[in-house]
């Protein structure tokens, strides 16, 4: 018997939204740093990443629970 597998919740997409996007802000600011030398600019550039990869992360989650 195969029983079908449950949707992820909004909530569930929500907390993986964060939890990777806090991995991938590490990753770019440090990436961002060590190419400028820079921690202001790559705190920047590691936060306006995040702001926009949130929202394109979610949209992109849920199209995918559609399928």
């Amino acid at each position: 018997m195969n029983a079908a597998k449950p949707k992820d919740s909004r909530k569930k997409s929500v907390a993986k939204t964060f939890s990777w996007r806090a991995v991938a802000t590490i990753i770019t600011t440090i990436v961002a740093y060590v190419m400028t030398g820079e921690m202001h600019l790559a705190v920047e550039i590691g936060l306006l990443d995040t702001t926009l990869k949130l929202f394109f992360y979610y949209v992109h989650e849920r199209a995918w629970m559609r399928v």
